[in-house]
């Protein structure tokens, strides 16, 4: 697993979360009343409160984080410094703080993940990896399983490294074929597998799991 980055203390900068404004117009008004005519093919863009998916000028496709976890990296900084440090219970308490402004901070849950799997607790880091894969994922699907989503971009890193120990954790807990689909898809994100995803399922299991 690739080590979590830095030191510090709390930080002192609380973001404040921007409410998205709806720009539906009024109906009626001078046109006689008449609605706007619906776009029934259109997929209802998804809130920007979640993980999507965007592609770029090279034609590889990065992960864009909700803007609450975007106005959050500076705390995730600290974050870092903190487990670096060796302040995990300070790391864990301010992870749990950003995530109850922002859910969906992939970055938050992947480190609460490593933490929980540094102190062998396997369903809990479990849980917080299989929050933030399950986050890439959806928003993967709803693009049409776009590839490649490359770990050379630093959007999809926290997504990728999250898979890698939600697959390391289901191996480790009996659940081979889960992590085996995990796998998989991960290696369609990124063939050239930088991570090590295809060893994965050949680790041995630790005899203390139980």
């Amino acid at each position: 697993m690739n080590s979590i980055l830095a030191s510090a203390c709390l930080s002192s900068k609380r973001p404040h979360k921007k409410r998205a404004h709806s720009q539906g117009g009024k109906a009626g008004g001078k046109s006689g009343g008449k609605r706007p005519r619906a776009h029934a093919n259109k997929s209802p863009a998804p809130p920007a409160s979640t993980v999507r998916v965007r592609q770029l000028e090279d034609g590889a496709w990065e992960l864009v984080h909700p803007r609450c976890a975007r106005d959050r990296a500076e705390d995730l900084e600290e974050v870092h410094k903190m487990v670096d440090a060796g302040e995990l219970e300070v790391a864990m308490d301010e992870c749990r703080w950003l995530l109850s402004g922002c859910s969906d901070c992939v970055e938050a849950h992947r480190i609460l993940g490593e933490i929980a799997l540094a102190e062998n607790d396997l369903p809990l880091a479990r849980g917080h990896f299989g929050y933030a894969y399950r986050l890439g994922e959806q928003a993967i699907a709803r693009a049409g399983h776009p590839s490649p989503v490359p770990y050379c971009r630093e959007a999809n890193r926290s997504f990728l490294e999250s898979a890698k120990g939600l697959a390391f954790c289901l191996k480790q807990l009996g659940k081979e074929q889960m992590a085996r689909e995990v796998v998989e898809l991960t290696l369609r994100c990124d063939p050239g597998d930088p991570l090590g995803m295809s060893q994965l399922l050949d680790a041995p299991v630790k005899a203390d799991n139980g």
